[in-house]
């Protein structure tokens, strides 16, 4: 069973406006409502894949039960913990010639909340992996990531944390099974700039150092690259085209990986799945289906 954690999860209400102004009243063409977040957005992948999994976080008020409800219909299992005060946040995105982002900030978490979800976290048993994506809101402590893996080091699980800057770097101690910044992301760890695969190697090569046993690195429009635990690197390119959103595609990768090595235990083929997936996400409006995933897996890019 893979878990995944979403601290903070989100509406996202879009809002589609052909002439947006500042003057007048606006009205929308069309308007969708989605569930978000990036713990969630792996479950949703793994989901799809036909993978066992279950969604953790935190959840709050009517949008909390909007999320929950959306992610029964879609055949998501889900085992948040609901706060007692707050709302789960709604995130507002305004799409017309120029586009607007308006992220509100989430509810108050506090320690019993915590532990209740420390709680939920004691069912998960030896063989089985957790999955640790995202920020965390400023209610939660600077080292949940921490407190949570040194609670549970000891029960034989693999941990999968896809973060960046010190809440990475802190974590690198628990030996996660893979770790997935950007190579933005990764640079920024140790100053550097990441011009090249060479660049990639040598920085990849000291997360190993610190504890990580995997480290993916999503290369933007270069594709990806796997520094695995054997001390080989594979690489993999992207497909080419018109991106319709980047939304989900680190999130879809890392399910496509954590799927492809519980399959096979082949790095290689976790990678190609993990890049399909994101590839696939890529290309679609909202996060890609299993048919739009085997299909990108046939493409001559990702072979």
């Amino acid at each position: 069973m893979i878990y995944t954690v979403t601290f903070n999860p989100a509406l996202d209400y879009v809002m589609y406006v052909d002439d947006l102004q500042s003057s007048d009243i606006n009205r929308t063409q069309s308007e969708q409502l989605f569930y978000g977040g990036k713990g969630i957005n792996v479950s949703v992948i793994l989901s799809r894949l036909g993978v066992e999994n279950k969604a953790l976080g935190f959840l709050a008020g009517f949008s909390g039960r909007q999320i929950e409800d959306m992610l029964g219909k879609d055949s998501i299992k889900s085992d948040f913990v609901y706060l007692k005060k707050g709302y789960t946040r709604i995130n507002v995105k305004i799409k017309s010639e120029r586009e607007i982002d308006i992220n509100a900030c989430g509810p108050e978490i506090d320690s019993r909340d915590i532990e209740a979800l420390f709680d939920k976290l004691e069912k998960v048993e030896k063989g089985d992996c957790l999955v640790l994506a995202g920020s965390i809101p400023k209610s939660l402590p600077d080292d949940i990531y921490e407190k949570i893996l040194e609670r549970l080091k000891n029960k034989g699980i693999d941990f999968v944390v896809d973060a960046t800057g010190n809440l990475l770097k802190n974590v690198l101690k628990y030996k996660p099974l893979m770790v997935k910044p950007n190579h933005h992301e990764l640079g920024e760890m140790f100053s550097a700039e990441i011009k090249n695969l060479d660049d990639i190697k040598k920085y990849g090569k000291m997360l190993q150092d610190m504890g990580a046993r995997n480290v993916l690195v999503s290369r933007g429009r270069d594709g990806a690259a796997l520094l695995d635990e054997n001390g080989n690197i594979h690489t993999m390119g992207n497909v080419p085209g018109d991106i319709v959103s980047s939304v989900g595609c680190g999130d879809s990768m890392v399910a496509g990986f954590l799927a492809g090595y519980y399959k096979t235990n082949d790095y290689a083929y976790a990678l190609r799945l993990g890049s399909a997936c994101g590839n696939a996400t890529a290309f679609s409006s909202s996060l890609a289906t299993k048919e739009e995933i085997e299909n990108m897996l046939k493409n001559e890019n990702l072979k």
